[in-house]
């Protein structure tokens, strides 16, 4: 098969460069002709007419083989194939009247005016032709009525790229009508052959007299506000909305099915994209460099993440330690499929609970670097197995950070939650421990620092593939309560600021990120039944069964600046929290483990509670914070 593509393809070079031959010795013996006619007898023997041409199609050839002008496959070709062409051709022209002068053959100057000019011309016209050809010989009339007919929003490159694929690729069952565009010089002009209208109200009338099926989103770096604009216009008709999102540098001359692989739904996801965090020292990615790092909960979604970003900073050794092993095998075999021996990957399957396992781990490999993501978070679930939660999260980063300290690592890292401020349930309560746990290690030499985010897009447990699964089903999706609100960021930001925090950590930080406004969880689930091009409460019904235990409306602010210092990232700050001391830790430590033991035998028992509210003072029952939710500022946030 590869022997038979590569004969097709020389094939194809040889036909067009006989092709190009062919043209240009046709238009020199016109040329020839004419200039022997006696109203422009030049003088110019046949002889030295023959010599010039033979130098100058030489020359001409020389200089496009150079610029790999016979590679470019013309029916996907773009404008700057074309420049090259030109500038191929010019080139070799002033070539050929170099070594014409010192042959002394240059003697024709109306030669070297006429016919390169008259030959770029023909090349450009024939490859033109091509085009058109090809492209109105492979769109049909039958093949029109099998079309889904589309709109595309964006009349710049990337829009030209995708509707040029569309029109010209045979198998494509997609047939774009229109531009959709708010760039005023744009707007009743064609790209493509395609009219541009703007994007107002009266669109809306258009997509549905020109019978559209599906809008196609082709804008470069769609941003959030980009986003939600077109969302929110196009949401009023019946058409399923799609992306384009190909990098342009990855649209190579001839790869026709990457327009094809780019084109996907437009997911609830992009409506919720805001600026994403960047880091923009260097060195907070070579800092990893040459380390050895370990990431407890490496097989989770933020640890999995921390994995593949640690990765890329070429570590001296990666240890993903995690208790589940379905989780830690797939993270392995990415990374080995995608580094192979270029990265030192070592599993440990083992759980942060175990001290002696830890220990073992932990003198063996001699991390740099700990990640500490092993955590228990589902919230409803730590109200039932509320001691499991103090095992895991509490006991857990206790065990860790100790073996961190007595094992001489660098640093330390903890993941925590939105939900450890002002907590109302087990979960958040036992993550403000392990804060607690960390921050007063002020003295160790080991630099202790977390990290606190909120909900993350994606995350195994998340409501978004909760809310799809949902709509798959027909219905109904269940919300706890209409007024729910909470932040989100996608895993990529938590990993980087993640990495950011751990490359500025100096003792005892607990970083936070700026999360721009709440979502209301009740407008989530009326945009995703939307997106899939159903209605709200008609097609898929949006039920509300009560808040859960432990569940509160809303998360706290985290930008609060009166309690904030900044940081070199714009996007990341510092909570000025005063850590409390290493002994009234180990005392707080030693409430949750009695409490632990004397419910060891137990399913359920208010004692957990009740030693956590001793032991973190901001734990409040989630009424008491519900009850005046509505005053909040989070709540007015995402009103707006």
């Amino acid at each position: 098969m590869k022997i038979k593509t590569f004969f097709v393809g020389k094939l194809r070079t040889f036909v067009l460069i006989a092709f190009d031959c062919f043209c240009f010795s046709l238009f020199v013996f016109i040329y020839n002709f004419i200039s022997q006619l006696p109203i422009l007898n030049l003088g110019i023997s046949d002889t030295r007419i023959l010599e010039n041409s033979l130098l100058l199609l030489l020359c001409i050839m020389l200089f496009r083989f150079a610029a790999k002008t016979y590679l470019s496959i013309w029916r996907y070709t773009n404008t700057f194939s074309y420049f090259k062409l030109i500038l191929a051709d010019f080139f070799g022209t002033l070539l050929a009247v170099f070594v014409s002068y010192l042959c002394g053959l240059y003697e024709d100057l109306f030669f070297f005016a006429i016919v390169p000019p008259v030959n770029v011309l023909l090349t450009l016209m024939s490859r033109f032709t091509y085009r058109l050809i090809y492209k109105y010989s492979h769109n049909t009339p039958g093949s029109d009525r099998e079309q889904i007919r589309v709109a595309i929003v964006g009349a710049g490159q990337l829009g030209a790229v995708l509707s040029n694929e569309l029109l010209c690729n045979p198998t494509s069952k997609y047939k774009p009508i229109f531009f959709i565009d708010k760039d005023p010089v744009k707007i009743n002009g064609r790209v493509s052959g395609l009219k541009v209208y703007g994007m107002d109200d009266a669109i809306l009338e258009r997509i549905k007299l020109a019978d559209i099926s599906e809008i196609f989103i082709a804008i470069t770096n769609l941003d959030k506000d980009s986003a939600n604009e077109i969302f929110n216009l196009f949401s009023q008709t019946s058409c399923k909305l799609k992306i384009y999102d190909i990098p342009l540098k990855n649209f190579s001359d001839g790869d026709s099915s990457a327009a094809k692989k780019a084109i996907r739904t437009f997911e609830v996801e992009d409506l919720l994209f805001r600026k994403p965090i960047k880091i923009s020292n260097r060195e907070s990615f070579d800092y990893y460099s040459d380390k050895t790092v370990l990431i407890t909960g490496g097989g989770g979604s933020i640890g999995s993440e921390l994995c593949r970003q640690v990765a890329k900073c070429m570590p001296r050794r990666l240890i993903v330690l995690d208790i589940y092993e379905n989780n830690a095998y797939a993270i392995e075999q990415e990374l080995r499929i995608k580094y192979g021996g270029s990265l030192d990957l070592c599993v440990e399957i083992a759980s942060v609970r175990d001290k002696e396992r830890l220990d073992a781990i932990f003198a063996y490999y001699k991390p740099d670097v700990v990640f500490h993501a092993a955590a228990h978070k589902h919230v409803p679930l730590m109200e039932h197995s509320a001691c499991e939660a103090i095992k895991n999260n509490c006991q857990g980063t206790y065990n860790t950070a100790n073996a961190a300290e007595k094992h001489g690592v660098k640093k330390f890292i903890l993941i925590s939650t939105d939900k450890a401020v002002n907590p109302t349930n087990i979960m958040g309560a036992s993550k403000r421990m392990c804060e607690m746990i960390v921050q007063c290690r002020t003295e160790s030499k080991t630099v202790f620092s977390a990290v606190r985010f909120g909900n993350v897009l994606g995350s195994n447990g998340s409501v978004i593939p909760l809310f799809r699964k949902q709509i798959e089903q027909g219905g109904p999706i269940t919300i706890t309560d209409k007024r729910i609100v909470r932040y989100f960021m996608t895993i990529p930001e938590a990993s980087q600021l993640v990495m950011q925090a751990g490359f500025m950590a100096k003792s005892g930080e607990l970083f936070v990120l700026d999360m721009g406004k709440p979502i209301k969880i009740y407008d989530l689930a009326v945009n995703m039944i939307k997106l899939s091009g159903l209605v709200p409460n008609k097609d898929i019904e949006i039920k509300e069964i009560g808040l859960r235990p432990g569940e509160k409306l809303y998360e706290e602010l985290l930008i609060k600046t009166e309690s904030l210092t900044k940081t070199e990232n714009d996007m990341i700050f510092i909570e000025l929290d005063t850590p409390l001391s290493r002994e009234a830790v180990d005392e707080k430590m030693a409430v949750l483990n009695g409490a632990v033991e004397q419910t060891s035998s137990q399913i359920k028992s208010p004692l957990i509670k009740q030693a956590l509210k001793s032991t973190v003072p901001t734990f409040r029952d989630p009424e008491e914070i519900n009850s005046v939710a509505d005053d909040v500022e989070e709540m007015r946030m995402a009103k707006v």
